[in-house]
C-alpha cells in the first residue's frame, strides 16, 4: 500500500486485510507491553491542519505502538500565520525526513496533493467534507468486533451528511462489506445529488429505529454551515435526535455509534450516550489497532507485525 487516502474504491478483501490486521495489533495493545519494533527506524509525520483530539492522539499512539518515531505539526504555531502555503510547509517538513505523512486538512483533496509533491505515502487523516477512511475502518472494526461480521447488517446514518467526511467514508466502506445504509436527515443535510450513492433515504428517526442493528449519529456540523438551514435545534431533536425513549424502541441486540465529538441533547441524549448500547469508547479504543494496520500495511517490509523491519 502506498498510502490510504479513501475508502472508495477499496476491496472488501484488501478492508477485510486490514481488519484483520487490526485485530491482531488489539491484542497487542492489550499486553503489558503495548509495542512492537515493526516500524523501528521509520518516521511518520502528523500534519494536522485542522483541529483534532481523538485522531490525532490515535495517530500518534499507533506510531509509537509500532516503534515509529513522529514528527508533529500544529497549525496554529506554524508559519502558516506568516504567509506560507501549503505546498512549501509540506516540502518543508519533507526535507526532514519523514517516511510517511498523516494529513488533516480543511480542502477537499489536500492529501493527494501532498502526496504528488512529496512521493511519500499519506494517510488521509480528513480532507474537509470528502473522506475520513480511517474513521470508517475503525467503525468496521468495532463492527466486526460486536456483531462478528458486517455481511447483513442494517446501518442507519442519522444528522448532518451533506457536510460528513465519515459518513462519505462509511458508506462506501460498509456497503462494499456487505451492509445495507440508510440516510436519516432533513432534506437540507442530504448531499444534493445522491446518484451513485448504495443507500436508501428517511426524513425521520422514527422510520427506521425498529429494523437498525446500528444508529450512527452524526453531530450538526455549525462550522460548515449546518446550522443554518434547520428552523431550531429543539425542531431538528424532536426528529432525529436520539433520545432516551426512541432508544428505549431500538432492539435488544441494536447498538448506537458516533464518531465524536458528541453534542449531548441534541443528536443523542446523555442517558443513550452512556448507556448499556453505545460503542463509542470501543470505537476511540479500536482506532488505535486500525491506525496501527493502516500504517504498518504502508511502510512495513515485513507481513509479520512482531519482526523488527530493517
Amino acid at each position: 500500500m502506498t498510502g490510504f487516502l479513501t475508502t472508495d474504491g477499496l476491496s472488501a478483501d484488501k478492508a477485510n486485510q486490514l481488519l484483520d490486521l487490526a485485530d491482531r495489533f488489539v491484542e497487542v495493545l492489550h499486553r503489558p507491553l503495548p509495542k512492537v519494533p515493526a516500524l523501528r527506524g521509520k518516521t511518520v509525520a502528523m500534519l494536522f491542519f485542522e483541529d483534532s483530539t481523538r485522531t490525532r492522539m490515535s495517530f500518534e499512539k499507533a506510531a509509537k505502538a509500532l516503534s515509529a518515531d513522529t514528527m508533529n505539526f500544529a497549525a496554529g504555531s506554524s508559519s502558516l500565520s506568516k504567509g506560507e502555503s501549503l505546498k512549501d510547509t509540506t516540502l518543508t517538513v519533507n526535507a526532514m525526513g519523514p517516511h510517511l505523512m498523516v494529513v488533516r486538512h480543511r480542502s477537499v483533496g489536500a492529501p493527494w496533493r501532498v502526496s504528488e509533491w512529496t512521493g511519500l505515502p499519506v494517510v488521509n487523516a480528513g480532507d474537509g467534507a470528502h473522506q475520513h477512511p480511517t474513521q470508517a475502518m475503525l467503525d468496521a472494526l468495532t463492527a466486526r468486533r460486536h456483531f462478528g461480521s458486517i455481511d447483513g447488517l442494517r446501518v442507519a446514518i442519522v444528522g448532518d451528511i451533506r457536510h460528513s467526511r465519515v459518513a462519505r467514508s462509511n458508506v462506501h466502506l460498509f456497503t462494499t462489506l456487505g451492509a445495507s445504509v440508510v440516510l436519516v436527515a432533513p432534506r437540507t443535510l442530504l448531499p444534493p445529488d445522491l446518484t451513485g450513492w448504495p443507500v436508501t433515504v428517511a426524513h425521520g428517526i422514527d422510520d427506521v429505529l425498529d429494523e437498525i442493528d446500528i444508529v450512527y449519529l452524526l453531530r450538526i456540523q455549525h462550522e460548515r454551515g449546518g446550522g443554518e438551514v434547520f428552523p431550531s435545534v429543539a425542531e431538528y431533536v424532536s426528529r432525529f435526535g436520539l433520545t432516551r425513549a426512541r432508544a428505549g424502541r431500538m432492539s435488544p441486540d441494536a447498538v448506537v455509534m458516533h464518531p465524536g465529538p458528541m453534542n449531548r441533547g441534541v443528536e443523542i441524549s446523555p442517558e443513550v450516550a452512556d448507556g448499556p448500547s453505545s460503542l463509542v469508547e470501543q470505537q476511540v479504543a479500536n482506532g488505535v489497532a486500525v491506525r496501527m494496520a493502516v500504517l504498518f500495511d504502508c511502510l512495513a517490509s515485513s507481513s509479520d507485525p512482531e519482526e523488527e523491519s530493517p
